[in-house]
């Protein structure tokens, strides 16, 4: 039997365990406090000078003139510039996504071998890579090869930056869903592709659209492979096979000139970009995630 003094030793014992608990937990919760803070203050520090250097800019005209003349009274716009960002974003998504999604699926579900570990390992190298290097590996197979700088160029570009970020989060993502999914997928007789496009994908569908989010952000940026491949220009879309601007482009051309008039449009070009960004990320999460805990996934037999 227990006596008295054990089992009041043994609640001592236990209350100093919880306390000590309680301590760790308090310095781990203020440590992690202290390292959102830190992330935060830069952050913040960026948007606030973006917007307010870039707001008193914004107007319709700004949105949807042709740049002026440079060094003149007549400043312009910079609605090529829009036009170009949002067609790159587009036409690099319609190459990237599907590309890298499926290419995610394959080493998830069938890359546990040596051909998977070669992908991933020039996955990750490709990931790494300086942009600028893309950049010209795109600039001497497309416009050298074509002989002219486009818009075609540009997505070429950016598809690739794109690709190892949607690989690597679908391949992550994919191998989160618990294996009891697939067993009872096949316990019910439907076949590896039905349950990896209608079970898998479904149940992790918010890293997908977490990984799509992260390379339209890191496109959305992107000025080095721009140079290289769309050039730049001042008139809007004339044809796939023309030079075009971009937001990116259009700031990087703006920075260098001397005029008052030249860097607010600069500032006013970056907080576009943001907001388009920003537009893009919750616009998407809503569309796709808005059912998010409410809905299940249903499974049909026979897939």
């Amino acid at each position: 039997m227990i006596t008295v003094e054990q089992r009041a030793e043994f609640r001592k014992h236990f209350r100093d365990n919880i306390s000590s608990r309680l301590i760790t937990d308090k310095i781990v919760k203020g440590v992690v406090l202290g390292c959102v803070v830190l992330a935060i203050v830069p952050l913040a520090s960026i948007l606030f000078e973006v917007t307010k250097n870039g707001a008193p800019v914004l107007s319709i005209d700004f949105l949807t003139q042709i740049p002026g003349a440079v060094g003149s009274s007549d400043v312009g716009g910079i609605g090529p510039a829009i036009q170009g960002t949002l067609l790159l974003i587009g036409m690099s998504s319609l190459i990237g996504i599907p590309v890298g999604v499926l290419s995610g699926i394959f080493l998830s579900e069938y890359g546990n071998n040596r051909l998977g570990q070669t992908i991933r390992f020039f996955n990750d190298v490709l990931a790494e890579f300086p942009t600028i290097v893309i950049g010209l590996f795109a600039f001497m197979v497309i416009v050298v090869t074509f002989g002219y700088f486009s818009i075609m160029a540009g997505t070429f570009a950016l598809s690739i930056i794109m690709l190892p970020i949607i690989t690597r989060t679908t391949e992550e993502s994919l191998k989160l869903v618990p294996v009891t999914y697939r067993e009872a997928g096949y316990a019910l007789g439907i076949n590896r592709m039905t349950i990896i496009f209608r079970i898998l994908l479904s149940s992790a569908k918010s890293g997908l659209i977490t990984g799509v989010m992260l390379s339209v952000a890191r496109i959305g940026g992107e000025t080095a492979p721009l140079i290289f491949t769309i050039l730049g220009s001042s008139d809007f879309f004339a044809g796939f096979a023309q030079p075009m601007d971009a937001l990116p482009l259009r700031i990087w051309r703006l920075s260098f000139l001397p005029y008052d008039s030249s860097i607010a449009q600069g500032w006013g070009a970056a907080l576009v970009l943001i907001l388009i960004v920003l537009s893009l990320n919750i616009g998407i999460r809503y569309l796709f995630l808005r059912r998010r805990g409410g809905g299940r996934f249903r499974i049909v037999a026979g897939g």
